[in-house]
């Protein structure tokens, strides 16, 4: 629960803070006119979209199992996260580009760029007081690993999601800024419609990135190797086992993953020993890593005809 609060916790900060930029944002936009200025409130405005829907997928993955859905519905978050990537490339880098390329097909001059250098100073200050909050969650649970390397590894879009949105916001924000000072110092107003195109390759990029990480959880992307390794460490420490096969694993939400034990006891040991064999070896692989909410051992004893089969189904 208290990852879900974290999570609950950088995306209310997101909204909030995309809220009331897109709203000065557009403020902007319509006094001086900048094309820049327009692609970053709408960016703003699909950021206060994603987070909601980031929300209502965090809502959706925490219902129980049932008959329909009999492993939970944890990947709902996963699902929504792709939503929020495709609408990242779509609506905002794509809508940016456009209107680039619009306002340098018709370039209008900035007469006044006060309001634009007020709400752009507005913004980073709120963007970056997110993009702190996102980066301190996210700090939690990396270690001592670095942050690019961290990012790719983690399972939680709630959080790296909203951290790579703010990440992007910031760069879009002095990337509007260089466009607003040159294209009014230096009277061009090409400048200005350049710089929202590179707004929207940026968007498109940070797009890309998510929907990368957020298909592979959705198709069953398992733990890393050395989480592999360990595992079958753990197995091996038990004097009652023989041989383990490579686990199989497979995210359902980012606390909530499958696992799949192929084990072979020692050839002497009674069903009565296995079955307490089984229960003794969830419980240690559950101690290090209680994300395990559900372990399937596929028990075998060498000295047995038949076959033995542990299923834990239940999350701990």
């Amino acid at each position: 629960m208290a990852g879900k609060s974290s999570s609950k916790l950088v995306i209310y900060g997101a909204i909030g803070a995309n809220v009331a930029i897109a709203i000065a944002k557009f403020i902007a936009t319509y006094f001086t006119g900048s094309s820049a200025m327009l692609s970053e409130g709408i960016h703003s405005l699909v950021d206060s979209g994603n987070g909601l829907l980031l929300l209502y997928g965090l809502h959706q993955s925490t219902k129980p199992a049932s008959i329909e859905f009999p492993f939970g519905r944890s990947k709902e978050l996963y699902f929504w996260s792709l939503i929020v990537a495709v609408l990242v490339f779509s609506v905002g880098g794509g809508m940016s580009i456009y209107e680039g390329i619009a306002h340098i097909k018709e370039p209008a001059p900035i007469t006044d760029p006060t309001w634009n250098y007020v709400v752009l100073a507005l913004g980073i200050l709120f963007e970056g007081a997110s993009f702190l909050i996102a980066l301190r969650e996210f700090n939690k649970s990396r270690g001592t690993i670095g942050l690019f390397a961290s990012l790719r590894r983690s399972k939680d879009p709630s959080v790296f999601a909203i951290l790579m949105e703010d990440f992007a916001a910031l760069i879009g924000l002095v990337i509007a800024l260089l466009g607003v000072y040159f294209g009014h110092a230096l009277n061009n107003p090409y400048l200005d419609g350049a710089a929202s195109i590179g707004i929207g390759l940026l968007l498109v990029c940070v797009a890309i990135f998510l929907i990368r990480e957020t298909k592979g959880l959705l198709i069953g992307e398992g733990v890393d190797r050395d989480t592999l390794n360990d595992l079958q460490h753990i197995a091996h420490q038990h004097d009652a086992v023989d041989k383990v096969r490579p686990p199989l694993t497979s995210y359902l939400g980012p606390e909530d993953v499958i696992l799949a034990l192929d084990v072979q006891f020692r050839r002497d040991l009674t069903a009565i020993e296995v079955e307490q064999a089984i229960d003794d070896l969830q419980d240690d692989i559950r101690e290090k890593y209680p994300e395990f909410k559900r372990i399937f051992i596929e028990a075998k004893s060498l000295g047995q005809k038949h076959r033995a089969t542990e299923i834990s189904g239940s999350p701990q």
